[in-house]
């Protein structure tokens, strides 16, 4: 078995690289080609969990390696206070062959990045190409692998505005954004709907339990990345931004069950099934339509799946083997 660690993962995953694996992993995932449980959540004392994701990539896809193994990773939110990442956990694969583990690698930071750049494949798919300002709601985590995200695809963002819960962070997010972006125009606001106002662009990266963002705040042509609820309890954005957008979403199993937003619209009956109009990789596959014209409003649920980890993870492998790096360990 070959144990990668945080830094290892770091230099095997630029996120150029990341973002094609994971769009090729996506369009493998609307053929089919596979199988991918729902994530089980155990309470292990609120407000901490612990998910567990099982998945395979299945062979003759076409796109990505075959692969199959398990993200086991624990949610507490509480940790950017202690200087830690709120995902803590660990990735295995095994092999196809006897089914031996033959690799894990540390999850949090593969989380964080697979995560942004999942949005950034959606946002190369549906934004508008010309989009120049960018609003950020949530400073934490992964606010900073979006930003990188977002401008790997859309070279053409000039400003970026900032709402935080707190000032102060999200102050210490701007400061870091605007020294590694120097062409970029960083702007922090207390309000997120004086944020959004005309934004182009939009990725909610919160843990709010209630939707932060509304949708008569949103202007006409704007993408939406929604990404940080992640059970059913908690929502980012009103049923309103639900119904007025062309709702894309990573994979519809797990968005019926586990979207918070769109479980909530279409109980209430502002929206049905048929609202969700395709999963990602069907529309990178040329199998359903993205944007189709310049003042829709695009949005992409993002939850997140097993088969972006897997992707990614074997990436990681097979890039370790190539450069020699991780320890190797015996489970003899």
């Amino acid at each position: 078995m070959i144990v990668l660690s945080d830094r290892d993962v770091l230099s095997l995953l630029p996120m150029t690289d990341v973002i094609e694996v994971v769009a090729n992993a996506m369009v493998a995932v609307s053929a089919g080609a596979a199988n991918l449980p729902l994530r089980s959540v155990v309470n292990v004392g609120a407000p901490n969990m612990m998910g567990v994701m099982p998945g395979a990539l299945m062979p003759g896809n076409g796109r990505i390696d075959a692969c199959f193994g398990v993200k086991l990773v624990s949610l507490f939110p509480n940790n950017p206070d202690a200087g830690y990442s709120s995902h803590q956990g660990a990735i295995v694969l095994f092999e196809p062959q006897h089914g031996s583990a033959i690799a894990i690698m540390n999850a949090g930071l593969l989380t964080a990045i697979r995560t942004a750049a999942a949005s950034a494949v959606a946002t190369r798919a549906l934004a508008r190409p010309d989009c120049s300002t960018f609003a950020m709601v949530g400073a934490g985590e992964q606010a900073e692998h979006h930003l990188e995200a977002m401008l790997c695809v859309l070279p053409s963002l000039r400003e970026l505005r900032v709402a935080g819960r707190r000032r102060e962070k999200a102050e210490a997010f701007a400061s870091h954004a605007a020294q590694c972006y120097p062409g970029l125009a960083v702007d922090v606001f207390d309000d997120v709907r004086r944020a959004v106002d005309g934004a182009d662009l939009i990725c909610t990266v919160t843990s709010s339990p209630e939707p932060v963002l509304m949708g008569d705040w949103v202007a006409p042509g704007t993408h939406l990345n929604v990404v940080g609820a992640s059970i059913p309890s908690k929502r980012e954005i009103d049923e309103d931004m639900v119904a007025i957008s062309r709702l894309y979403v990573d994979y519809r199993p797990s968005t019926f069950a586990q979207a918070g937003e769109v479980i909530r619209a279409i109980e209430s009956g502002r929206i049905g099934r048929d609202h969700v109009l395709a999963e990602i990789g069907e529309v990178i596959a040329g199998k359903v339509a993205g944007r189709t014209s310049p003042d829709e409003i695009t949005l992409y649920r993002s939850l997140g799946i097993a088969a972006q980890d897997l992707a990614c993870a074997n990436h990681c492998l097979r890039e370790a083997k190539a450069r020699g790096l991780g320890i190797e360990a015996s489970l003899d």
